[in-house]
Formats: C-alpha cells, sequence, structure tokens
C-alpha cells in the first residue's frame, strides 16, 4: 500500500538552507513521535528503521525518560550551566560510574565537551596531541568521525571533506579491515608503515576508528583485527581512540560496541544515544593518568545539556542487568535472517549483509539500488537511510526496544519495496 503524502514543504524550499538533506529523502512534515513510530500532518503513520541516525536507541518519547524529563522542568531544574557542579549532573556521573564501567572494570574519567559527536572527537585528538606532543592522527578508509575541521581531517569520505573549503592536514589514513581487495591483513600493511623509517609516515599521536563504520557502509571490523590495532598502538606507543557514537550504547549488543573485542581504548567518544531521548549529549571517556587538561584549557558553552543529564541518567537503567542486550541480539537474528534471505531471493540485488546487532545494511551493489529501495518504502510507511560512499547500502538500524510485530511489519516492508524497484 502506497501512502499519500500532501504536505505543502514551500516554506523549507524558500527559507531554509539547501543543505538540508534528511527533508529531502523524507518530504513531508512530520508531527508526532513515540516509540518506533513516526506521524506526519496528515495522520499517516510510519515505522521508524532510523532512530534519529543512531541518537533514538530507546525510540522517541520513552515514557519514563519523558516523565524524568517534565518533572525536572516543573520543579525549576537547572537548564543551562556551563560547567558548573549541577543535581543533574551528579546523578548521571554516579550512574554511568556505577551502572557502566565499575561492573565492567573499566577506570576512566568524563569530559563534557560540546553537545555533538564531532565535539567528543575534537576532545579526544586535542588531548592525544597534548599528552604525545605529536600532530597526526591515523583513521581509516570509509570513516566517519564528524563535520568539524578536526574530525573531518580523519573523515573519508570525500564530498564531505571537500565541503571544508581547505586542505586538511595531520592526518594519515590506512585501509580498514577487509579493505585491501586481496584479501590481506591490513594491520600488517598498517604494521609495517610505522616499523619501517622509510615509509614517509611518522609516529601519529593516536589511531581512531569505529568497530562498526555506520556511514561508511555497515563495514564490521573483526575482534581479531581490532585486537591487533591495539597490540600495534602498545607497541608503538600511541593512543588508541574508539569513536564509539554510532555503534555504541547497545546498538550492537553491548553497551560499548568493542566489548567483545576485550580492547581498552585510551580514549573513549560517545554521543547520539548516550543521551536516551534524542537531546544533545556528548562524552569522551579517557583514562584518568591521560586527564592533563588544565582547567578551562578545551571549553564551550554548552558542555553540560542538564535535560539530557536526566534523560540519560534514566536510560542508563535499561544496562542494570543484560536484558536489552540480549534482546538486540535476538532481534538482530531476526533482521539477519531476513535479509539474507532477501539476497537469496534476488540475486538482481547483487546483495551483500552486513552489521552487528541492530546495526544491520543491506548492500545492493547496482548503482542507484540502495536510495531507491528507501525511497520506495517511504512511499509504504518505513523510514530507512543509506550508507556508503555511494548510498549502496540499506541501513536497518531501528530502537533497540521496537516491538517484535513492528520489526516484522517493517521489514515485510522493506521487502515489498525491493520487490517493487526490481519490478521497475
Amino acid at each position: 500500500m502506497t501512502i499519500k503524502i500532501n504536505s505543502d514543504l514551500n516554506i523549507f524550499n524558500e527559507h531554509e538552507s539547501e543543505v538540508r538533506s534528511y527533508c529531502r529523502s523524507f518530504p513531508t512534515i512530520f508531527s508526532k513521535a513515540q516509540g518506533e513510530f513516526l506521524w506526519d500532518k496528515e495522520g499517516n503513520e510510519f515505522i521508524d528503521f532510523f532512530a534519529g541516525a543512531g541518537a533514538l536507541n530507546y525510540g522517541h518519547n520513552h515514557p519514563k525518560m519523558k516523565e524524568k524529563l517534565l518533572e525536572y522542568v516543573q520543579k525549576d531544574g537547572v537548564t543551562h550551566g556551563l560547567d558548573m557542579a549541577t543535581e543533574a549532573k551528579e546523578d548521571f556521573i554516579k550512574q554511568l560510574q556505577s551502572i557502566v564501567l565499575e561492573p565492567r572494570n573499566m577506570a576512566y574519567k568524563v569530559m563534557f565537551p560540546g553537545p555533538t559527536g564531532t565535539n567528543a572527537v575534537e576532545g579526544a585528538l586535542k588531548l592525544a596531541r597534548k599528552i604525545t606532543g605529536r600532530t597526526t592522527v591515523m583513521s581509516f578508509t570509509n570513516a566517519f568521525h564528524g563535520m568539524t575541521l578536526g574530525a573531518l581531517s580523519i573523515t573519508g569520505n570525500e564530498f564531505k571533506r571537500h565541503g571544508a573549503g581547505i586542505p586538511l592536514h595531520n592526518a594519515v589514513v590506512m585501509p580498514y579491515d577487509k579493505f585491501l581487495k586481496d584479501g590481506s591483513d591490513s594491520t600488517k600493511y598498517l604494521e609495517q608503515f610505522l616499523s619501517d623509517d622509510g615509509s614517509g609516515v611518522s609516529k601519529p599521536a593516536a589511531i581512531i576508528l569505529e568497530t562498526v563504520q555506520g556511514e561508511g557502509g555497515i563495514n564490521v571490523a573483526s575482534f581479531d583485527w581490532l585486537k591487533r590495532v591495539e597490540e600495534i598502538c602498545r607497541k608503538f606507543d600511541i593512543f588508541l581512540i574508539v569513536d564509539d557514537i554510532q555503534a555504541g550504547v547497545g546498538r550492537t549488543g553491548t553497551f560499548f560496541s568493542f566489548e567483545p573485542a576485550g580492547i581498552k581504548p585510551d580514549i573513549i567518544c560517545l554521543s547520539k544515544s548516550i543521551g536516551g531521548y534524542g537531546l544533545p549529549f556528548a562524552i569522551t571517556l579517557m583514562k584518568p593518568e591521560h586527564d592533563i587538561w588544565e582547567p578551562g584549557e578545551h571549553n564551550g558553552t554548552f558542555r553540560g545539556n542538564n535535560l539530557a543529564f536526566v534523560t540519560a541518567s534514566e536510560a542508563l537503567h535499561f544496562w542494570e542487568d543484560d536484558t536489552l542486550s540480549k534482546e538486540v541480539e535476538r532481534k538482530g537474528d531476526i533482521v539477519q535472517a531476513r535479509l539474507e534471505k532477501l539476497v537469496e531471493h534476488h540475486p538482481e540485488l547483487n546483495g551483500e549483509v552486513r552489521g552487528r546487532g541492530l546495526m544491520k545494511g543491506l548492500a545492493c551493489h547496482v548503482e542507484g539500488m540502495g536510495s531507491d529501495i528507501c525511497c520506495s518504502a517511504f512511499e509504504k510507511g518505513l523510514i530507512l537511510e543509506t550508507a556508503g560512499i555511494d548510498d549502496e547500502v540499506v541501513k536497518v538500524m531501528p530502537p533497540l526496544n521496537i516491538k517484535e510485530e513492528s520489526l516484522e511489519k517493517g521489514l515485510d516492508i522493506l521487502e515489498e519495496s525491493v520487490k517493487t524497484i526490481l519490478k521497475k
């Protein structure tokens, strides 16, 4: 069934910058959201397999978080406090330590940079350079770390890099796991560059990576590869930074996406769903011995979003046991099986299934097909986005707590959309 979209978007077309993007993919005016559903002004219902680009792991307007937020506002809780000590911040730090870090034997101090993921990355890069005295940072092919200049310099996407308008320096790119077409181990390539004085590559301050590259195409690094990168970092005295902004906070099953690999990053970047409710919020975690900042050396007006502290503290209760982790694993298996069936039954897709947990991707190696499938799905009431350099990957990222009935219905729509495009 095709939804009738009658929204008048003239106000946006006339007055909003051409830089807008998602409203072009989803051309309607949304007015309400709850759980895994969105509704537009005409009352059309959409199942959300987008989840705020990973910022809504618990869905829209989670009732308990909403209750805590309204209660806090009603009692005139501090909304803006720079980095002053507030009750809301105190509660969050306590919860983060007791629920997440201490049970995992992780000793990290928390820094509140600015409210977005790219701010968390900028803080991490600055700290690694400050400690080591080195300027270069090593990243990987197809990486995405943010849109500010430092984060953009270690991002692989040429289109996004071009938007900087200036040369992006102090970065070296190495091949990600399975990037080399001959199947060779890219960590051997990496280690050779660092070992050979004739490579032209100086020892970097840090190596930064995503365990699952979201925007880059749902590329998954093996646990062995992650362990080898960590070993190389220790061998050459290089900081290991894990950008867990999209893959973390349970998206792959465990709270941190790198947990199954058994690695211990020097610095961890979190944003998106760490706030729980979709409010702007980011944190940079660092091992205590690395906290050599001078007071105010890295600051900003919106370092502490107190409203997000409130919802983030409530969201952390999901991680007091492994119930949600098991749910993500089970639902991830459902998505995996359905996508594999699509690939098997429709060889015209030239398809491939990628991902971990509820961070899945259907890679369609036919030009334009990924985008066409997402457009068709929107017309049928399902919100999906693409990933990959050529938008070739259909991302399946529903809220972690999505009802199974909704998950199956959304996957049915995805299947119908594939069939619709293949018939054209």
